[in-house]
């Protein structure tokens, strides 16, 4: 999945760069008559990059922001560590929204089916390597094996 593309398909832009708090991995900053900003801490590995613009635009589609006032009104949404333990409505759904767009359920258990069996039954190696088949972090593909009921 082309996540900049569809970013981009949904009227976003995307821009890289580093963050002065590392522990922010992006934001969502939308101004009235802009196209909205997805921004990405380029800090961070690939995979979670693409994790974060997955979120982002999950943000962008659910969710209406929080008007923050600058020189004039902007809605932005972050993710930082507390975005990931998806502790808020809005970051769980955004989660979610990212997880199903980059490991969609059937092509998982096609995948997985297609993993020999001893692969299979070793929840770590079954993990690394889906992780690699959908590029995304093995942290992400765990969340998402454990949260579809296909490992334990």
């Amino acid at each position: 999945m082309d996540v900049e593309r569809l970013a981009a398909i949904h009227g976003a832009l995307v821009s890289r760069s580093p963050f002065k708090d590392g522990e922010v991995s992006g934001m969502l900053l939308r101004r009235e008559g802009q196209p909205p900003v997805i921004g990405v801490n380029d800090t961070h590995p690939e995979r979670r990059q693409r994790f974060t613009i997955a979120h982002e635009l999950g943000h962008l589609l659910l969710h209406p922001g929080r008007e923050v006032v600058l020189d004039r009104p902007v809605r932005i949404n972050l993710r930082d560590r507390a975005s990931s333990m998806a502790t808020d409505q809005e970051e769980i759904e955004a989660n979610a929204f990212a997880a199903s767009l980059l490991m969609p359920t059937e092509m998982l258990r096609s995948e997985l089916l297609n993993l020999g069996p001893a692969i299979r039954q070793d929840p770590d190696r079954c993990t690394v390597q889906l992780a690699d088949v959908f590029r995304v972090s093995t942290a992400a593909m765990g969340f998402r094996l454990i949260n579809l009921g296909l490992v334990s």
